[in-house]
């Protein structure tokens, strides 16, 4: 018989995995069973302070208040209805969702890698139907070095080939370009191009930040050439950069956001395609669809997620600890760091490949009750919770000087 999991250690429940899981994560060797705020504890009962935050995907922390008991209120009543049916939730989750990002319509998904199938969907029926161009002939621009996510259509047009390697054949109708380089954008624009679809942070890549202007000039640029800018904000959006939208930097107003992660508070999944009315208005009953997009549990969370995000507390948060954030890094170049690049509480830190990979320097942090996780060789990315305190992030940039050292 199956002993119960909290009966079994650590280390069993990790054997216990490897004959019955897909082996398509490598993750650190921590089994978590409970967490609050921005801390996390195993089954023996060990507490780490979360500074991945579930790739964004927890930026208010775990189990925030408002939003567990948005949840619960909303499984006393309604969970699911599929979009065959209306529900009583959905109408203000996308009247709160469109406002709070400055757009017209919202399409309502449940991953972020959905989002972004949606917002290529959609780009290519404007094409077609607004644009003019000839029917299975649209071309969307992308960047090298993305990470939209892992269906075969966004694998298609990945740079690496990890992702890619064993699952061809691939889609067409895409064209890539170097990241951060709008002559290259512009040479690759023609009158078949839908959509310039671009990350406004590179996350996965390591959290690559653009030149000041780049935005500017890719809103610029699309505006001029007549396509589509769709920004996926999955991972840089909802107030990790300190700003509701990380094209808010340059107060840049995308044709299309794709959302998620942040928007699901961290308990259920949530997504949405957000845009003006004549792009996401191409699509007709039947052309689009998911069943549990806009169910009533999502959208009960969603709006409580837009209710914490309109007060503005989270993104100021977010800058201001994210001087804190800078500060300590800056004091750790040329001791073990040797570069890194910041923005909010979001930072990709590139440590020197003589004191580790950077999978060696997350387990050593886990070690010192901290989590992070490796992206790229020798850089780690940190993301904690905007909930975290000054005293919390002090403490984990401390145990990073310790095992730089």
């Amino acid at each position: 018989m199956t002993a119960p999991a909290q009966t079994r250690s650590s280390a069993d429940l990790i054997r216990a995995e490897e004959p019955v899981l897909a082996h398509n994560y490598h993750p650190l060797p921590v089994v978590v069973s409970r967490a609050e705020g921005t801390w996390v504890e195993d089954v023996e009962g060990r507490r780490y302070l979360d500074m991945l935050a579930g790739y964004s995907a927890l930026n208010f922390g775990h189990r925030h208040p408002a939003l567990i008991e948005a949840a619960h209120a909303q499984l006393d009543r309604l969970t699911l209805t599929s979009r065959a049916f209306h529900n009583d939730r959905l109408a203000e989750f996308a009247e709160r969702l469109a406002a709070l990002t400055g757009q017209d319509m919202v399409l309502p998904m449940n991953t972020g890698a959905e989002a972004v199938e949606s917002g290529i969907k959609v780009a290519r029926k404007w094409a077609y139907e607004v644009k003019g161009v000839p029917a299975d002939q649209a071309t969307i621009v992308v960047a090298a070095d993305n990470f939209h996510g892992r269906t075969t259509t966004i694998v298609s047009f990945s740079t690496d080939e990890t992702a890619r390697q064993g699952f061809g054949p691939f889609t067409p109708g895409f064209r890539v370009v170097p990241y951060n380089d709008l002559p290259a954008l512009e040479a690759a624009i023609d009158e078949t191009t839908a959509a310039v679809l671009l990350e406004p942070i590179q996350g996965e890549a390591g959290v690559l930040i653009p030149d000041q202007g780049y935005l500017a000039g890719v809103r610029e640029l699309t505006t001029r050439k007549g396509c589509l800018f769709i920004a996926d904000e999955i991972q840089s959006g909802l107030g990790r950069t300190g700003r509701t939208l990380a094209v808010d930097h340059e107060s840049v107003v995308p044709d299309v956001l794709l959302l998620g992660k942040a928007l699901g508070g961290g308990i259920v999944p949530v997504s949405a395609v957000v845009g003006s009315r004549e792009v996401l208005g191409v699509l007709r009953p039947g052309e689009h669809g998911s069943t549990f997009g806009g169910n009533p549990l999502a959208a009960a969370v969603g709006t409580a997620v837009v209710e914490l995000l309109e007060t503005g507390e989270f993104q100021r948060r977010a800058t201001e600890l994210g001087v804190v954030l800078r500060g300590g890094l800056s004091a750790l170049l040329g001791k073990g760091v040797v570069g890194f690049r910041a923005r909010g509480l979001w930072a990709g830190v590139d440590v020197d490949p003589a004191v580790g990979t950077g999978r060696e320097i997350s387990q050593r942090l886990m070690r010192e009750g901290v989590l992070v996780k490796d992206t790229h060789g020798s850089t780690i990315r940190l993301a904690p919770p905007l909930t975290i305190t000054p005293e919390e992030l002090t403490g984990a940039l401390g145990a990073l000087e310790k095992v730089l050292g």
